[in-house]
């Protein structure tokens, strides 16, 4: 059996731009939390570490649920998990508006939302690296540019959703559009391995007709620990996410601690969003074009986002914030544009599934902390500018992992370059 070269093309743009949408109905939609977040802090009276843990179980269950979505994926297919997961989302949302409890908010937005995005989130992002290998960075700065595409939408819309209907009745609404995940996912057709006609004769021959070709065991590769790459490539991701969720769920509270209208935090969200698609598209085809090493952009646009946030708490004005927002979002999306993709250097396309999952996985530990711990420095400082100095701390921490993946894929390959150069010179003079 031999497989079949990604077609580079083809069907599957059809499967970037359905996993555009399926980008901006999951992170889109949880990067706009931060408006929902004052209104239940107050709706249940309660401190803001309490009210960040409905954020931080979704996030938790959105990178917990990695490796058993990986699984899922290498078991059925993309198209299969992602339906169960925009199920799942549906259903969180719908139930969260019944606003029966706080706890009844950590169960519904939190772990089945969480979860909901992770089987669709995930399966997405891999069926792309199945179907591109010159055109993969393009194809998944097109298809994450639905994250930034739809926040500059929600933001004013789910501001107006909570005015106009209340949280609960905007939460209700947001289910019904997440019912749309199912709709990308029946579009994520698997690519099938291929087999030669020769093959395919031999195995009538041998009366080995009733199995079928393209069908083949695969299991989760847990033994990617092993390789030093990912367990520093995962620390990497543990910093990194610690402060990521922290600025999209504080910018609000932050402008409005300092004065700034209601509609025009809104308006800083939109334009952080513009922002991001710029720097995932540019990043996009700047890793394309192969001018630097991967790991090695995502070490400086890494350090320079964990600068930009030390200095955001500085702004107290309107325009200063809305100009330091906008720098974070632009190198946001430039981290999102590449450390995905990245992960194929470190483990190889063979690998990737089960990579994506592991990182995925202990990423939860950083997603998980980080929002809290910002709150409860909110509380304890009443000062909102703890949480962006936490976030660019954890950021500019988790560069210094990047640095050090970067030097041992690059020797790896390297050496792999000497030896394959060594066996063509024994081949020749043989």
């Amino acid at each position: 059996m031999k497989s079949r070269r990604p077609p580079d093309g083809g069907y599957g743009w059809v499967v970037v731009m359905s996993a555009f949408f399926i980008m901006g109905l999951t992170t889109g939609v949880l990067k706009n939390f931060g408006l929902f977040f004052l209104d239940i802090q107050s709706h249940f009276g309660v401190l803001t570490s309490t009210t960040s843990w409905v954020t931080s179980t979704m996030i938790a269950m959105f990178h917990l649920g990695a490796p058993v979505a990986s699984a899922l994926t290498l078991q059925f297919s993309h198209r299969v998990v992602i339906i169960v997961g925009g199920l799942l989302s549906t259903a969180g949302m719908l139930l969260a508006s019944l606003d029966l409890s706080l706890p009844w908010l950590y169960l519904t937005m939190g772990i089945l939302q969480g979860t909901g995005m992770c089987f669709t989130w995930l399966p997405c992002n891999t069926i792309m690296s199945h179907y591109f290998v010159r055109w993969r960075p393009i194809a998944y700065a097109i298809a994450s540019s639905g994250e930034c595409v739809f926040s500059i939408l929600f933001s004013p819309f789910f501001q107006w959703l909570i005015e106009t209907y209340s949280w609960q009745g905007a939460l209700l609404i947001i289910g019904g559009l997440q019912l749309n995940l199912c709709v990308c996912g029946a579009l994520m057709r698997p690519l099938e391995a291929a087999q030669s006609p020769t093959q395919e004769t031999k195995d009538i021959l041998e009366g080995d007709a009733a199995v079928l070709p393209t069908k083949r065991k695969v299991i989760f590769q847990f033994s990617l620990l092993r390789k030093p790459e990912l367990v520093l490539y995962i620390l990497f991701g543990i910093f990194a996410a610690a402060g990521f969720f922290i600025p999209s769920l504080f910018l609000v509270p932050f402008a409005n601690s300092v004065g700034i209208d209601k509609y025009r935090p809104a308006f800083i969200l939109s334009t952080l969003a513009f922002a991001d698609l710029a720097g995932r598209l540019l990043c996009g085809w700047i890793s394309n074009m192969r001018l630097v090493r991967n790991l090695q952009l995502l070490t400086m646009v890494a350090t320079l986002q964990g600068v930009v946030l030390l200095l955001l708490p500085i702004s107290h004005n309107y325009w200063a914030i809305l100009v330091m927002a906008s720098l974070y979002g632009f190198l946001f999306g430039c981290v999102v544009a590449i450390h995905i993709t990245s992960i194929v250097d470190i483990v190889t396309l063979e690998g990737f599934d089960s990579g994506l999952g592991l990182f995925m996985l202990f990423r939860t530990i950083g997603g998980f902390i980080g929002p809290p711990a910002a709150g409860w420095l909110v509380d304890q400082t009443n000062d909102y500018s703890a949480a962006f100095y936490l976030s660019g701390t954890c950021l500019l921490s988790s560069a210094v992992f990047v640095v050090l993946v970067d030097f041992l894929v690059h020797r790896r390959k390297s050496l792999e370059a000497e030896v394959d150069q060594v066996i063509t010179q024994d081949d020749h003079e043989e």
